[in-house]
């Protein structure tokens, strides 16, 4: 069975309002540079260290590990958190719902016309677009400092004005650069 966009965009909605209501608001980029940091503190001991001075009790070298009182660098040492389970739930739920619909259907690893009429049949060209896209949206999101998912989903849940310009702000971009890069019709 599969959900239309306004039945899985009521879902979104209520699963984030949930979130923020019970438990806190959703925001997933932060944990890709905690898990950055994991897998630093591995290859080096003095990433993370414990501090009686940081309001965490850990500390870093690192100033964006060490931000807030060492929130991040706390997170890096025990990274089991609501917030880093919360990600690899995302992926793991992601799995678990290709496996029970059966996978991906063959219409749906079919190229997109649109693509195909504006950038060929290239499967690996898309691929790579896509990770490079993912990559900038990422670097982006760290720039700002949280993801559409945490400055957008969940800041217009808690009805903050920053979450709407921010919003408004990726759409008056996101439409102009849809339209310029996909301007051949499929």
């Amino acid at each position: 069975m599969i959900l239309s966009w306004k039945t899985g965009g009521v879902l979104l909605g209520v699963v984030f309002f949930a979130a923020v209501l019970l438990v806190k608001p959703i925001g997933v980029s932060t944990q890709f540079v905690i898990f950055d940091g994991i897998l630093w503190d591995m290859v080096d001991d003095g990433v993370v260290v414990p501090s009686k001075e940081a309001k965490s009790g850990y500390a870093s070298p690192n100033a964006y590990l060490d931000k807030s009182g060492g929130k991040y660098a706390k997170n890096v040492a025990h990274p089991w958190n609501y917030s880093f389970i919360f990600v690899l739930a995302l992926m793991g739920g992601a799995a678990l719902s290709g496996v029970l619909r059966g996978g991906v259907r063959r219409e749906e690893r079919i190229m997109p016309p649109v693509w195909r009429a504006n950038f060929g049949d290239g499967v690996w060209k898309r691929y790579a677009a896509a990770f490079a896209a993912g990559f900038v949206v990422l670097y982006g999101a760290r720039l700002a400092g949280g993801c559409t998912s945490g400055h957008m989903m969940s800041g217009m849940t808690q009805t903050a004005m920053s979450a709407y310009i921010f919003t408004a702000g990726v759409f008056l971009a996101a439409v102009p650069v849809a339209l310029l890069v996909y301007r051949k019709e499929g």
